[in-house]
């Protein structure tokens, strides 16, 4: 007698089948509503096609739309092989590569026969999609011997198809998923491991977008081929896409490229690529935000430092940087090299020098300077250090993702005993930061040990401890502070909080960052006398609020759509006249202005007032303070406050006063 399976189900109870029995049938016996809304199935944890037969005692749990996360993958996954089977049906000859699914979506690269897709191709993509959707062909999962399947990608000229699958580890057999029947007029397949839902049908027609064509190297390699990579926005229902759109375009609205340009911040070229040209007006708002940054470490007990730009090769291979991230750095001799009839000769590696990435090990060089006590711990060293990484072309994104860049970085040096409330402290900072800076949502991260790592496994179970404890205590461990715990995603030689802000339209941007490390102290040799007179090694906590100036200025320019608060505008105040007439009184109120320390400018041009108003918004000024003849004569001022249709009259006092209390720093009032 064949012995019947234990299935859990997450109500408690527990259902004993057949070998072989699907999700999907134990979803019908349920009821009929809930084998309608099944998308797939958890068994045991991992997400499996509803018609995957069950093979062992397990774990189930069904998806439903209800699991947003886990259905939003199913579905853009979906999407993602229907827009290969759309493209080859329309285009014959072309060859697929990878199409996964991504935040909001989807992609699939592409090698097309005759020529590179264009955005004009995708209205006749989509139709095809939709004409495949309302087909409802299954989606059937087969398992196939891997010199097999080579062997077909080979004969249907699926090159590199063939070369992933030969390189794929292991002997396992691979697995295909065909879009209708096999061997079947229209049938359809692709290399995949899954899962998908039960059938073509079950995403919805109105709920994706193809939204653009690129360039993309196969496997991300320049050396390799060049293919064409399709976007796509796929969602559960038309609602949720409609609704991504009109993000999406109010995100081109905030765009920071676009309203640098119009508020004359900044501009990039490609004689720096990655590096930022900053003007006058954005440097004001670098050196507002660094100010008031530099004020909060003052008072939270950091010492700032400056470290070099350059450090010998040696002592990035004895920080483990030199081999886990040699590739992202910039790297020169030290010295003019010897030459020959090829060029340069070096002696080798000792020889090199790199511009540094990070600040940490030179930061452990400065704590290695004299003696430390355990009485001189925590100590806190801070720095707005220049750095520099090596992103490819195609990373760069504005001054979002840089190659130079400035970050508001720290390293806290304490003793084990300490690390609690040293988390705690840095939570309460970040905390204030935040929401001086207009985000008052932001979540907690907490990522975990990755496969390649520095260090002992009872380190990392003392380290990752360590941040749960710290971030519980201080009551941020919460729903309320989106607490999460992220397999696989520490720093080589650290597990990490990331602190994830939301936007003014929901976005959201991974900028804090705190590390609890012992491998850098222990590889540097950093040690302090402890009270038992022997030396320990200190803990180091790595540790950004901001992150980096470049992208955190970029934020602030697309939260706020450029209207800074006035505090960090570039342009606090203009000065406008209506007539020629009040001249003097308009210089005037610029000199008060500029006495109380408020960044005034004056306009006097010979141009009509709704002109300079339209001009003056364009450019995101806060203030405006329109005078004329009456004005001038009475002492008063029209004040205009961007965004707003009303003005109000009020004495040249009453405007200085006001304008000097409003654009006081958060931390100064």
């Amino acid at each position: 007698m064949t012995q019947l399976l234990k299935i859990s189900l997450p109500d408690g109870s527990v259902r004993e089948v057949a070998p072989g029995t699907t999700p999907a049938e134990i979803a019908a016996a349920i009821g009929p509503g809930l084998a309608k809304a099944a998308l797939a199935a958890k068994v045991d944890g991992e997400v499996r096609d509803l018609h995957r037969p069950l093979e062992a005692d397990a774990q189930l749990a069904l998806i439903t739309v209800r699991d947003e996360a886990d259905a939003l993958e199913l579905v853009r996954h979906d999407y993602a092989h229907i827009l290969a089977e759309a493209v080859q049906s329309l285009f014959p000859g072309t060859q697929i590569t990878f199409g996964p699914s991504t935040d909001d979506g989807f992609y699939y690269d592409f090698a097309p026969k005759d020529r590179p897709f264009t955005d004009e191709d995708l209205p006749a993509i989509e139709a095809e999609m939709r004409r495949i959707i309302a087909a409802d062909k299954p989606l059937i999962r087969k398992e196939v011997d891997r010199e097999t399947l080579i062997a077909q990608w080979r004969a249907a000229g699926e090159t590199f198809k063939a070369e992933w699958a030969a390189e794929l580890a292991g002997d396992e057999p691979l697995t295909v998923y065909h879009s209708g029947p096999e061997n079947q007029p229209g049938s359809w397949y692709d290399m995949c491991r899954g899962p998908h839902l039960a059938s073509t049908g079950k995403v919805d027609p109105q709920a994706f977008k193809l939204t653009r064509v690129s360039g993309a190297y196969w496997r991300g390699d320049q050396k390799n081929a060049m293919l064409s990579r399709i976007y796509g926005t796929g969602w559960l229902n038309k609602k949720q896409l409609d609704a991504h759109l009109t993000r999406l375009e109010e995100a081109a609205k905030r765009d920071h490229r676009r309203l640098a340009q119009e508020m004359d911040l900044f501009h990039l070229q490609p004689e720096a690529q990655g590096s930022v040209f900053w003007h006058p007006k954005g440097y004001i708002v670098w050196r507002a935000l660094e100010a008031y940054m530099r004020r909060k470490l003052d008072a939270a007990g950091y010492r700032e430092v400056k470290t070099p730009q350059l450090m010998d090769a040696r002592q990035w291979e004895q920080s483990g940087h030199w081999g886990k991230y040699r590739e992202n750095m910039f790297v020169v001799p030290d010295e003019v090299p010897n030459t020959d009839d090829d060029g340069p000769v070096l002696s080798g590696e000792a020889d090199m020098m790199a511009l540094k990435p990070m600040n940490c090990p030179a930061h452990v060089l400065i704590f290695r300077q004299g003696i430390k006590s355990y009485r001189d711990l925590p100590l806190r060293l801070a720095e707005f250090g220049c750095c520099h990484r090596n992103e490819a072309h195609g990373a760069l994104h504005g001054i979002m993702r840089v190659r130079q860049f400035t970050q508001d970085d720290a390293h806290i040096f304490c003793r084990a005993d300490q690390l609690v409330d040293e988390v705690k402290a840095f939570c309460d900072l970040l905390d204030g930061i935040y929401k001086d800076l207009g985000f008052e949502q932001y979540a907690i991260k907490l990522a975990l040990r990755p496969e390649k790592r520095f260090g002992s496994d009872e380190m990392w179970d003392w380290s990752e401890q360590s941040l749960r404890d710290a971030v519980a205590q201080a009551g941020r461990a919460t729903p309320e502070y989106g607490w999460e715990e992220l397999d696989g995603e520490g720093a080589f030689y650290a597990p990490k909080l990331e602190f994830h802000l939301t936007d003014a339209i929901g976005r959201t941007w991974q900028c804090g960052t705190l590390q609890t490390d012992t491998v850098l102290p222990e590889r540097l040799d950093a040690s302090y006398v402890g009270e038992d007179g022997e030396r320990h090694r200190p803990i180091m906590l790595h540790r950004a609020i901001l992150g980096t100036f470049e992208r955190f200025i970029g934020i602030l320019i697309e939260h706020h759509a450029g209207r800074f608060p006035l505090w960090l505008a570039p342009v606090q105040a203009v000065v406008a006249t209506i007539v020629s007439e009040a001249d003097d009184y308009a210089r005037a109120v610029v000199e008060r202005l500029r006495a109380a320390g408020i960044r005034a400018e004056l306009d006097l041009r010979n141009e009509k007032i709704n002109y300079k108003v339209r001009e003056h918004s364009l450019a995101k000024v806060p203030k405006l303070l329109v005078v004329g003849k009456r004005e001038a004569e009475e002492g008063t001022v029209a004040l205009r406050t961007l965004g707003e249709q009303a003005q109000a009259v009020l004495t040249l006092d009453e405007v200085v006063a006001t304008l000097a209390k409003e654009a006081t720093p958060p931390d100064m009032q």
